[in-house]
């Protein structure tokens, strides 16, 4: 922990904006009075800079130094904040260093660039191998090999098009026939199947649409930061949310920048923390995101026994092959493999160059006479092994890249000698540096950078983006953050990590629901009561597949079953998309590059005769028998996000319950404000309230500490205080709690004082409780202090 961390300014609560086109500045200026009267303290904007044209989440910028004018311009965003001004709220704004898109017709940087090659002021901006592909940049926008497809390359005037894109042509070359035209450029027009191994630029994960910034340069920082920096100076925006620093060179120094630029305005960063990772001590910031509050917070709601069971029986209905959803870290390991070998393919090359470069220039003599293809084999072993994003400057890299990883990678190899790469390999990615005046110490910090960079990429795309969607004997364990192989979470250790996080990192986010969530919390919640009745899901799914609906492999159907029962009743169309782009992100029978009609076909067919047909109906009668349990998970998991340590960002429209599946099914419209509030509703609102009135009990130099239940069923309720002037206590497991008889004489020992439920008015308790009391209208309580020794308000 550092004493730069942001204190009292940190927000209270905040509420995630999903601006658009059909959403901009506007239309949440006019949400603000309902949002004010939420509880939350500040509005949470998805990115505002200026990006592609029309897009629906302005990830893709291509001006840094401009407000996006589809969504209102900068005059847009000043009167937003205004409006924001009047009733009490500030803004929070999300900002994305870490790309751009590669876009050259919108982005004028990358435009000057291709233009003027190398020598442009503009070249130092992005992350480009010019020693690659003769110094000219690969650009993968054709449809087919280039041969194939000159007819639809036109010169026009100092441009060159194809269909939508258009290109900059080097001056003087605009007169000269199309082959010596296209070889005179800096840029190189190719058939997008060669990005894969061919690219000479740095990407976002595998998406070649966006480009890497290289904001390591503090040139660039400067300009891609100043609009953003105006803003905050001037009182526009109070707090950042930083999109994935884990693509960045050295994510350290760029916080650290950060940090004094802004003056220590609150900062969160989108950092996911594999279980057991602990966000670096020495970063200036306020704390992540909140990926590791979600894992949490869902798994107080699951049963690790039931979820074993679940477990068994997927694989009986299933038959997965281990290595393809049968085991996690078998399945983890092969997308691994998968991933490195295709999609990054390029990036694993240019690490190989490097490592080689490095081995045959160097003065120890021990490092002479390595193949690439050892060097290439040793970095891959090592990649694959990796059980977090990626080492940092700032941590002992021997930690991450262990010597029980190298032992295992070793195996690879059949000769012993030619196995000494990993070791030499690792030497480079965790010995010392060296003298920075050395020859080779270009050479070593790269390989260091580009082997995190790379690193992290290939965790996104082989856990989340594949082994996520091909292991999924639990639907809500393979979310971002989480760990579908050990899913649940004990009290005790939902305890110690909340006690932690007030400790280290109080004014952290916390998350349950986001823009990139695969389900939403309530879907969630709802298929967390599965792990509570395993048996009873096998018994309705052997009836429903009785008939044979024709399902094209056993994991797509579980995965089918278990989204209808999680999402309740629906469209079609909504179900289908998911589905469709969850066998597409698994990649094992069809793929985004490598699409197969007639396994898709029969994916939407059995959708349509299956899940969404009448058999989905026994799917929806096992939901609505156990509503009264999915009922408790949704009010339970809304309620602790919103008192636990950290400061809670709600996803926008989740105060109601919100059912939402992968994007873009989950950056729908919602409507401000709900059109019938209910349960949720209350519940949020009393806890943003109680928040807002004492924001001493929830604040950086607030306490947490665990309260214990006794009696029969005093594992089934989690309960703790903050500061001494807040109980909430919520049910957990709530089948089995019926099953086993109900609370009977279960205790809830209150800290000494009168406690008023915030929930229920009218409703007071002291000393020991009887829980079934508590829970009297609601599975969940909360209690604030009354009387004298009141908190500050």
């Amino acid at each position: 922990m550092t004493a730069t961390r942001p204190g009292p300014e940190a927000p209270t609560a905040t509420y995630r904006l999903q601006l658009q086109p059909s959403f901009p500045f506007a239309a949440a200026a006019a949400a603000v009075p309902y949002l004010a009267s939420l509880g939350v303290s500040h509005l949470h904007l998805s990115p505002v800079l200026e990006s592609v044209p029309g897009s629906t989440h302005g990830y893709d910028v291509v001006d840094h130094a401009r407000v996006r004018a589809e969504l209102g311009g900068e005059d847009g965003l000043r009167a937003l904040a205004r409006t924001a001004r009047e009733h009490d709220l500030g803004l929070v704004v999300d900002i994305v260093p870490n790309h751009m898109a590669m876009a050259p017709r919108h982005n004028r940087a990358l435009w000057e660039v291709l233009r003027e090659g190398p020598e442009s002021p503009y070249a130092r901006w992005f992350d480009i191998d010019w020693a690659a592909q003769d110094g000219r940049v690969l650009l993968p926008v054709l449809g087919g090999p280039v041969g194939s497809v000159l007819d639809e390359l036109v010169v026009d005037g100092d441009v060159l098009r194809h269909h939508d894109h258009v290109l900059p042509l080097r001056e003087g070359t605009a007169d000269l026939p199309l082959p010596r035209l296209l070889d005179a450029q800096w840029y190189r027009p190719v058939w997008w199947r060669l990005a894969r191994t061919e690219l000479n630029y740095r990407r976002f994960f595998s998406i070649s649409e966006l480009i890497g910034v290289r904001v390591e340069d503090p040139a660039v920082f400067d300009a891609t930061h100043a609009k953003i920096l105006e803003l905050l100076h001037e009182g526009v925006v109070d707090g950042l949310r930083i999109d994935h620093p884990d693509g960045l060179a050295d994510p350290d120094a760029y916080l650290r920048r950060l940090h004094e630029a802004t003056g220590g305005r609150w900062t969160v960063v989108e950092k996911i923390l594999a279980d057991g990772e602990h966000l670096p001590a020495s970063w200036p910031v306020a704390g992540t995101t909140g990926y590791d509050a979600l894992r949490h917070v869902d798994g107080l709601f699951t049963d690790r026994t039931g979820a074993d069971e679940l477990l068994g029986r997927y694989r009986a209905f299933a038959a997965p092959q281990a290595d393809r959803g049968g085991d996690w870290d078998a399945t983890v390991r092969r997308a691994a493999y998968k991933v490195l070998t295709h999609e990054l393919a390029t990036e694993a090359d240019r690490l190989t160059r490097v490592a080689a470069r490095l081995c045959a220039a160097s003065p120890d003599l021990s490092l002479r006479d390595r193949a690439p293809w050892a060097l290439r084999t040793a970095v891959e072993e090592l990649l694959v092994r990796m059980r977090v994003y990626r080492p940092y400057t700032s941590q002992d890299a021997s930690a991450v890249l262990t010597e029980q990883a190298a032992e295992e990678a070793r195996l690879a190899f059949v000769v012993p000698e030619e196995a000494e790469a990993v070791g030499i390999v690792r030497r480079l990615l965790t010995g010392d540096p060296g003298d920075p005046s050395a020859p080779d110490h270009a050479d070593r910090s790269e390989f260091r950078t580009r082997f995190a960079q790379t690193a992290s990429a290939l965790r996104a795309k082989a856990v989340e983006d594949t082994a996520f969607y091909r292991y999924v004997p639990l639907l809500p364990a393979a979310e971002v953050g989480g760990d579908p192989g050990s899913p649940g979470v004990s009290p005790q250790d939902f305890h110690a990590y909340c006690a932690r996080v007030q400790r280290d990192w109080p004014a952290t986010g916390t998350v349950v629901t986001t823009h990139d969530t695969k389900r939403s919390a309530d879907v969630r919640a709802a298929l967390a009561v599965l792990t509570e009745c395993p048996d009873r899901w096998a018994k309705v799914l052997a009836e429903v597949t009785r008939a044979g609906e024709g399902a094209p492999d056993g994991q797509l159907a579980w995965a089918a079953w278990q989204t209808v029962f999680g999402l309740g009743p629906a469209e079609e169309e909504r179900v289908r998309e998911a589905l469709l782009k969850h066998v597409r992100e698994a990649g094992m029978y069809t793929s985004w590059t490598e699409r197969e009609p007639r396994y898709e076909e029969a994916v939407a067919a059995f959708l349509t005769a299956g899940p969404c047909g009448p058999p989905g109906e026994r799917v929806a009668a096992l939901r609505k028998a156990l509503e009264p349990h999915v009922r408790a998970n949704v009010l339970g998991t809304a309620l602790v996000q919103l008192t636990m340590p950290g400061v809670p960002d709600l996803y926008q429209g989740t105060e109601s319950e919100y059912r939402a599946l992968v994007d873009p099914d989950n950056r729908r419209p919602v409507p401000f404000p709900p059109p019938v509030p209910g349960e949720k509703d209350a519940v949020t609102a009393a806890a943003l309230r109680l928040r807002a009135r004492r924001p001493g009990a929830f604040g950086t130099a607030a306490t947490y500490a665990p309260l214990t239940a006794d009696g029969p069923a005093a594992e089934h309720c989690l309960a703790y205080t903050r500061s001494g002037e807040v109980v909430t206590a919520v049910t957990r497991l709530s089948l089995r709690l019926a099953e086993a008889g109900g609370w009977r004489e279960t205790r809830l020992e209150l800290p000494p004082g009168r406690w008023a439920d915030a929930l229920g008015p009218g409703r007071e308790f002291t000393g020991r409780a009887r829980v079934a009391d508590l829970f009297g209208p609601y599975p969940v309580v909360l209690l604030e202090r009354t009387g004298e020794g009141r908190g500050p308000r």
